[in-house]
């Protein structure tokens, strides 16, 4: 074991013993049956049943009508590659170390990750979609008994006779080829990881290629404009005005014309997963299987949509780290069925759950929470009432930041643009994050309290992002500078 592994592991093991209880119980003596979804740049609002009077998602409504949706989700940061790894992992960014242009996830950390965990407890493991990271060579062998990458880039994938297919409708066909080799004598644990609705970034002109069976959806709908005035990244420092999140908004959404063709095209994204997973849910039926097969439904990260004047994630807005996130247990009682859950849950509790779920006990490594406890409506007095966030991607254009979101209160800190970069947001009085309180004398104490607050849980899950305490920042701007004297 690795000096740095062996740092990380025992982070975890104090963030379980101070942040949360986890007592094991006895395996299950019928594991059910997982299939986990997961979409991409898909916000907490954007679903029917959390009231959005647009956007058709009637298969994921079910779910929530039939099961639990939370209404306090989020991820700690707020990009696909590390959301993903920490889903994956249990493991927050600076404990796993990976996002975009980082070294694979390291072999120790991949051995206890919820598809190998549950694998080696007899689990038939699949994976179908954007896998999203890297990881050693032969981890997908050692992680699934069957692994389907698929891409966009482009979205319609040429068929062997000639005609195209939309990727999303491939997902679905692959996720029933996998349901044809399952049965009720081995548990399965099915993960689907759409690229939907993540624009297409190679192609200008059409950002969000929707299948042909959600054509002419929303066509006679009038989109209201986003959620906050497309002027307020005005109000923030300079280093935000050359940031990822304004250069992508001249692509998508800087004219009422590009608004209204690119939030329906997104929209249809959307609605045609959603459509895939009712293909998928319904071939689990026709298997028999449906009785005893868990469903989840998360997003891998928010969306700005155009609001703030943002294309994009990134950064600490609610926008970027508040996700959807539907459980479906058939063994839940009816008394729990149909409810909306507000307790703070977070993408690194889904390892947890899945791997609880079906082994009856939560990895030591793993720094989420099981949540079943709240899917059968209990109120554990020990619950998180916040959480650390973070975003380490080294990138000119994307600010590095760390954070805490409370119920209450939001505090980030783009913590290489101090002290210009630093926020304090009161959600009773600002739900929507407008008003900047770093300066305001009434709140000084909040400030000092969070940044504390801060500082403290960066230390469980790995300290101050520097050099020297992340060998792997060392190796990435290494890699820079060779590339760059080349």
């Amino acid at each position: 074991m690795s000096p740095r592994f062996a740092l990380r592991m025992l982070a975890a093991v104090v963030a379980c013993v101070t942040i949360c209880s986890r007592p094991a119980t006895a395996q299950p003596e019928h594991p059910p049956n997982i299939i986990y979804f997961l979409s991409d740049d898909h916000r907490a609002d954007f679903l029917g049943c959390a009231g959005h009077p647009i956007v058709k998602t009637p298969v994921i409504d079910g779910l929530a009508a039939q099961g639990v949706r939370f209404s306090n989700a989020f991820v700690t940061t707020s990009i696909c590659a590390a959301s993903r790894a920490t889903i994956l992992t249990g493991l927050w960014e600076r404990s796993h170390e990976y996002t975009f242009g980082m070294p694979p996830i390291a072999p120790e950390i991949v051995d206890h990750s919820y598809p190998v965990v549950l694998r080696e407890a007899g689990y038939r493991t699949g994976f179908v979609g954007k896998f999203g990271v890297s990881v050693p060579k032969g981890a997908p062998e050692q992680m699934f008994d069957s692994f389907v990458p698929l891409n966009r880039n482009p979205y319609f994938k040429k068929q062997p006779d000639g005609s195209e297919r939309h990727l999303t409708d491939i997902v679905g066909d692959k996720c029933i080829e996998f349901l044809d080799g399952c049965s009720a004598a081995k548990p399965f644990c099915l993960s689907v990881s759409f690229n939907a609705a993540h624009a297409e970034d190679s192609d200008k002109e059409n950002h969000y290629p929707w299948p042909p069976a959600e054509d002419g959806l929303y066509e006679d709908v009038t989109i209201p404009p986003p959620l906050v005035d497309t002027e307020y990244w005005k109000t923030l420092p300079a280093f935000f005005h050359k940031a990822m999140h304004r250069t992508r908004w001249f692509w998508r959404w800087d004219t009422p014309e590009k608004y209204q063709h690119n939030v329906k095209a997104y929209y249809r994204m959307i609605t045609g997963l959603d459509r895939n997973m009712g293909r998928v849910l319904r071939a689990l039926q026709e298997k028999g299987l449906d009785g005893n097969t868990v469903v989840i439904f998360s997003g891998d990260n928010g969306y700005y949509k155009g609001s703030r004047g943002f294309a994009g994630k990134w950064s600490h807005f609610d926008e970027s780290l508040r996700v959807p996130t539907v459980i479906y247990d058939p063994r839940l009682p009816d008394k729990d069925r149909g409810r909306v859950d507000d307790h703070i849950v977070l993408n690194v509790d889904l390892p947890a759950t899945m791997v609880a779920m079906g082994t009856g006990q939560v990895p030591s490594s793993y720094q989420g929470r099981d949540l079943t406890p709240l899917l059968y409506g209990e109120d554990p007095a020990d619950w998180r009432t916040d959480f650390f966030c973070e975003h380490l991607m080294d990138r000119f254009d994307i600010p590095k930041w760390e954070g805490v979101r409370g119920e209450r209160f939001m505090y980030a800190r783009y913590f290489e643009n101090l002290p210009e970069g630093e926020f304090l947001h009161d959600h009773k009085h600002d739900p929507l994050e407008e008003v900047n309180l770093r300066d305001d004398p009434e709140y000084a104490h909040i400030l000092q309290e969070m940044r504390e607050r801060c500082d403290e849980l960066r230390e469980v899950y790995g300290g101050e992002y520097s050099i020297e305490r992340f060998p792997t920042l060392k190796y990435l701007r290494q890699q820079k500078q060779q590339q760059n004297q080349k």
